[in-house]
């Protein structure tokens, strides 16, 4: 048997199954985050202070336009990674690419987020560089997400 195939015996990666235990401590500690919008800020601005960078200069530009553009969303983690929610729904995500091991990092929205538009619509967009124009597009985003 390979170090490879020990590693998959199970069915999950090893960054899969660190993913789900991440999850499953986020979710215990849900109702504590909750019904203190400050815990979930700081879980959120740690999770952004340990990525690596460009990824953290990323997060923290897309959490301030969050926080200054939706501030009734509340910061909470979401497989580890920065999120905000409404009604204890996540509405819009950031993915880090060191962490997952991509080529870009990804600003997600989910399900709940209100971008309907027509038949079909983008609900993730991959994110490399911030300029003035696309931090205008995700206040446009986001604004439209919480409706």
């Amino acid at each position: 048997m390979t170090e490879n195939s020990k590693k998959k015996s199970n069915g999950f990666s090893d960054l899969e199954l660190s993913l789900m235990k991440e999850r499953a401590k986020e979710l215990k500690a849900e109702e504590r985050v909750s019904k203190n919008r400050e815990i979930g800020e700081k879980d959120v601005l740690a999770a952004i202070e340990s990525m690596l960078e460009p990824d953290r200069t990323l997060a923290k530009r897309i959490h301030a336009i969050v926080y200054n553009y939706a501030p009734g969303l509340r910061p909470k983690l979401w497989y580890g990674m920065p999120a905000y929610a409404k009604d204890g729904k996540v509405i819009c995500f950031f993915q880090s690419a060191s962490k997952f091991k991509v080529r870009y990092a990804t600003l997600g929205f989910q399900p709940e987020a209100n971008l309907d538009e027509g038949a079909m619509w983008p609900v993730s967009f991959a994110v490399k560089k911030l300029t003035d124009s696309e931090e205008a597009k995700i206040v446009e985003l986001v604004k439209k997400a919480i409706g």
